[in-house]
């Protein structure tokens, strides 16, 4: 039987669907259904013809969902009741009282979905060696029954003290609700050090898991009996019947898939260093890339820590959808709210009335004649033109210059994101290259290249569903981690080794569930000196020679060594299936269409150009789900595999 392999990813604006069948690459764009996101992709499986292979089973989908994301954002997850030790219910609002804005002294409160009446206590106890020191009295759990029934929650998040060294309590507490409730403890969503952060990320994995379970049930059902998997913030897959308990592991399901393509892409074309950026209708989301795209155990989203493994990638509110306005002060600013999928920019003709990025770039004709956003969405030029009009009257300025103004703007907003991902983090975005994807991101891509002083930059192939086909570049596999905190010099390679099987044990039997018998794992330890803080991750193969090499870490990333005893935090291991990876077939032109004498900005179809062709901008590049913009002073080569690959010419400052 013939496996078909689809990657989907639901973004705030578009559905995009990558199939892969007999070596043959096929892609489908259309708009998402925000209220029920299972409709676009059941409408993207049948636009695609796949409805047969699917009832067949034949289909092999990796989704990548904003559901949970959504709920985050939006504040509309499930009643969560919250069990903490006695006398320690209130850590998880007090949290660390760390100012989001050092200089203001009336900082407003951290807002939380939790509501004081949904806090409990059960009087139990464990110490700091694991040992436990307040044993479950008789009739305690049925008394906070009790007490949790009366609140009418949906879901339960258990959060006891040193659950990561002894969870007993969280396991008796877990089996006496779960047939009731939709239950999270803290032992097995994160079995880490740091109340606060283990209690929040276990909470927000509640908070959400139910919306979760039914989505992925709906969708199982829908799909059945192709197989569904999900991708997590880590980039790399789950069961999607196994996903619903890990609901807070997929808050960075879709753009984990746009690193995952980005590193293959960067394997491709043997370029270690990128900065990505991936500019979508709703939102921008930037990462950077050295060998490998990193993880970070520090996210946050909506303002909550969320220390489970994900992508460590900086989002901002700026995308093609969003919408410019006039200030209090009469200036003209650009987002972070955005026109979405309904109504859309102005250009949608679909009742929308703002003036967006999109509709800018439409108006400067930067979207080449006759564009059809998603291959089947026409745009409405004189709808653009009316809501361009609004401002430029306030503005008493012309078309031209307000549509220039707002996507210098949104272009200054996105160059602060990446400056964010590099700079601030001591990488010199000179010794990188600008890789964009996302269906807007070609046409900035130049102007924040030069924002930075790049002169390298590029578009995949398919770079407007990039997100999609980087699901199926992945693979099944667990970030897991688990603290283990002793000094480096009483540790013996046979303790670490076995710490480490006992860790991975229930990863490997789960991904044996999804038909995995060969995978491989990547062992590292965090590690910090004795009395610090943070910790510096540092590969582990055996004890020998693992002090020389934190030093020299250390030594690299602060500028100096101590003497001082090494201190083991954390275990962390990175298992992953064995398979081939994905092949693209080499790059194979179509006949030329229409020249472009007649428009204002040259343009070509990306479809046309021959491998190992070398255009000069300024030149459209126009193509079903993207455009990119050649500014002048740049040229472009299209490569083996379709690739576009960007280099600057002159040294010549922007405009």
């Amino acid at each position: 039987m013939n496996t078909i392999f689809l990657g989907v990813d639901t973004g705030g604006t578009f559905t995009d669907f990558v199939c892969i069948d007999d070596n043959q690459l096929r892609v489908f764009k259309t708009l998402s259904s925000p209220t029920a996101p299972q409709t676009a992709i059941l409408k993207g499986i049948k636009a695609m013809g796949l409805s047969s292979a699917m009832a067949q089973g034949q289909l092999v989908i990796v989704h990548g969902t904003t559901v949970a994301t959504n709920a985050v954002l939006q504040g509309r997850g499930v009643e969560t009741a919250y069990i903490a030790n006695k006398g320690l219910k209130d850590v998880i609002r007090i949290g660390r009282q760390t100012r989001q804005h050092l200089y203001n002294l009336r900082p407003a409160a951290p807002e939380i979905a939790l509501d004081t009446d949904l806090l409990f206590e059960i009087d139990v106890r464990v110490d700091a060696t694991g040992n436990i020191t307040r044993q479950l009295a008789d009739g305690a759990l049925e008394r906070l029954a009790n007490e949790i029934e009366a609140s009418k929650p949906d879901a339960i998040a258990v959060n006891l003290l040193f659950s990561f060294l002894c969870k007993e309590h969280e396991i008796l507490i877990e089996e006496f609700f779960k047939d009731k409730y939709f239950v999270s403890r803290s032992s097995e969503i994160l079995p880490e050090y740091g109340e606060y952060e283990r209690g929040m990320t276990t909470w927000l994995n509640a908070y959400v898991g139910p919306i979760i379970q039914r989505y992925l049930a709906a969708l199982i059902k829908d799909v059945s009996p192709s197989n569904l998997a999900i991708m997590q913030s880590s980039g790399l897959t789950i069961d999607a019947n196994l996903a619903a308990t890990k609901a807070v592991n997929l808050l960075l399901s879709g753009p984990a898939g746009g690193l995952a393509a980005a590193q293959y892409f960067s394997n491709l074309t043997q370029q270690p260093n990128l900065i990505t950026f991936d500019m979508g209708g709703t939102s921008t989301d930037v990462a950077l890339i050295e060998q490998r795209y990193k993880l970070t155990n520090s996210g946050t989203i909506a303002g909550y820590p969320v220390a489970v493994p994900m992508a460590d990638i900086h989002t901002i509110g700026a995308g093609g959808g969003s919408i410019a306005y006039i200030d209090e002060g009469g200036l003209l600013q650009v987002g972070p709210d955005s026109a979405g999928a309904n109504p859309g920019p102005a250009c949608y003709d679909n009742a929308g009335t703002g003036a967006t990025v999109t509709d800018a770039n439409l108006w400067l004709g930067r979207l080449g004649p006759s564009p059809k956003l998603a291959g089947e969405l026409p745009l409405n030029i004189d709808a653009a033109r009316a809501a361009l009009s609004l401002l430029a009257g306030k503005l008493d300025c012309s078309l031209d210059e307000v549509a220039t103004g707002i996507i210098a703007i949104a272009n200054e907003h996105m160059s602060q994101a990446l400056r964010v991902i590099s700079v601030q983090r001591g990488h010199d975005p000179r010794e990188f290259a600008l890789v964009c994807f996302g269906g807007a991101g070609g046409l900035h891509l130049c102007d924040l290249a030069e924002s930075l002083d790049m002169t390298k930059a590029a578009v995949p192939i398919h770079g407007g569903v990039l997100s999609a086909f980087g699901m199926l570049t992945t693979k099944p596999g667990r970030e897991l981690i688990q603290t283990h905190q002793s000094i480096l010099s009483s540790l013996q390679d046979t303790e670490i080794t076995a710490a480490f099987e006992a860790l991975e044990f229930k990863a490997k039997l789960d991904l044996g569930k999804e038909n995995i018998t060969e995978m491989s794992e990547h062992r590292s330890l965090d590690m910090r000196y004795l009395g610090q803080t943070h910790t510096i991750n540092v590969p582990y193969d055996f004890l020998s020679g693992l002090q020389a090499r934190f030093h020299q870490s250390h030594q690299r990333q602060y500028g100096h060594q101590l003497d001082l005893p090494i201190e083991v935090v954390n275990l962390r291991s990175h298992i992953e299936a064995q398979r081939e990876p994905i092949e693209l077939p080499d790059w194979v032109a179509e006949q030329d269409p229409t020249d472009s004498e007649d428009w204002r900005i040259p343009y070509k179809h990306r479809s046309t150009m021959a491998s190992g062709e070398v255009c000069s901008g300024p030149l459209l590049i126009l193509e079903q789900h993207a455009t990119t913009y050649v500014k002048q002073h740049w040229q472009v080569e299209i490569d083996v595999k379709g690739n576009l690959l960007l280099q600057k010419t002159s040294q010549k400052k922007p405009d």
